[in-house]
């Protein structure tokens, strides 16, 4: 059986590209195989977790594009020249243009550090998220993994894992319990259900078919 050709876009320390890669070494990413990282930052780390696992490793600078359409134009290149199945966006700080989610329609995954569609969209990334979770005082938050569409954090939700709350929580060891308890586990999890074969979309609702 073909193995899916998963590219993961990072911008920054890559610990969701580990959580991958550690997945990838127990062989639990569903017949998946990493082989490219794409950085929008020259010397982001993830790069150098990239090159430790022995996976080839690109940049793709956004400061050396006019607009994100233009780098968008030049990543689905990249892409398709490396015949990719799954795009990954493993803490990427680009929001791409609706060039990429034409060319991989229900073929890229995000994970967002927050129970969608709270605390999501525009502005809503890194501790930004947390900072509001814990100024509207709700109980849990958590992580949720989506495919990408046009509209920011608005594509179809794969999977969600609730994290609750401690009134001793500052947004730093919110989003540091988060990583650890939700999206370290969900996003291999998503990952390995879309290299089997098992995701299908209607409408909104991804349907999990079961092994």
């Amino acid at each position: 059986m073909k193995k899916t050709r998963i590219a993961v876009l990072v911008s920054g320390g890559g610990t969701n590209l580990q959580a991958l890669i550690d997945a990838q070494m127990r062989n639990e990413l569903g017949g998946g195989e990493i082989v490219a990282v794409i950085s929008s930052k020259e010397g982001a780390f993830a790069l150098e977790r990239a090159a430790k696992a022995n996976i080839p490793g690109y940049v793709l600078p956004r400061q050396n594009f006019e607009s994100n359409q233009a780098m968008t134009v030049a990543l689905v290149e990249m892409l398709k020249g490396l015949s990719i199945d799954l795009i990954v966006l493993a803490g990427c700080m680009v929001i791409f243009t609706k060039e990429l989610t034409e060319a991989y329609p229900n073929a890229i995954m995000n994970v967002h550090p927050a129970l969608i569609p709270s605390f999501c969209g525009k502005g809503y990334y890194g501790l930004h998220v947390h900072e509001a979770a814990l100024q509207y005082g709700v109980k849990l938050s958590g992580a949720t993994v989506h495919f990408v569409s046009e509209e920011c954090d608005g594509g179809p939700i794969i999977a969600q894992k609730a994290v609750p709350v401690r009134s001793t929580d500052t947004p730093e060891t919110l989003q540091k319990r988060i990583m650890e308890e939700a999206e370290w586990i969900l996003l291999p999890h998503a990952v390995s259900l879309f290299c089997e074969g098992r995701l299908s979309v209607e409408g909104r609702t991804v349907i999990i078919k079961e092994d």
